[in-house]
């Protein structure tokens, strides 16, 4: 027998806008049983600023459009929508949530599992890295402030 089997898996080349152009980074979604593993490495992320709408650790989605067109400079990446919510859940729990990103240097790496989607489903989309920790509460995007980098999620073969 010839057992050839490739999992599902895509990635995304992220890209810093003009408000972080020294973002850089790669998102992998590779399907296993019952869901999606995503692994992350991203370079080049501000310091942490505490105050009232601190700086890191940083929002981080997949939003509706694979689209990330700058646009406007002061508020970059709008083509890519908002979150991703396919289910109409409210937020915290969109299939587009994910765990905020922790900057050690400007580095933060990251892997965790995720029931929300398939591989298939978030192909397509865009990933965004935002200024500003996500809340989890407030909707309909959890008030993660201006968006610093995107990349959009492709089919690996």
């Amino acid at each position: 027998m010839n057992y050839n089997f490739t999992p599902k898996a895509a990635y995304a080349e992220i890209n810093g806008g003009p408000l972080a152009p020294q973002i850089k980074g790669e998102v992998y979604l590779e399907e296993v049983s019952g869901g999606v593993v995503v692994n992350v490495y991203v370079t080049g992320l501000p310091n942490y600023k505490s105050g009232q709408k601190p700086i890191g650790p940083h929002g981080f989605h997949i939003h509706e459009n694979g689209d990330c067109t700058i646009g406007d400079e002061n508020a970059p990446f709008q083509a890519a929508g908002g979150h991703w919510n396919p289910t109409n859940q409210p937020h915290g729990n969109h299939a587009g949530d994910f765990p905020v990103l922790f900057s050690n240097n400007g580095i933060s790496y990251m892997e965790f599992y995720t029931n929300k989607f398939t591989v298939d489903e978030a192909v397509g989309k865009a990933i965004i890295i935002h200024e500003n920790p996500d809340d989890y509460i407030t909707q309909p995007a959890g008030d993660a402030g201006k968006r610093l980098a995107c990349g959009i999620i492709k089919k690996m073969t």
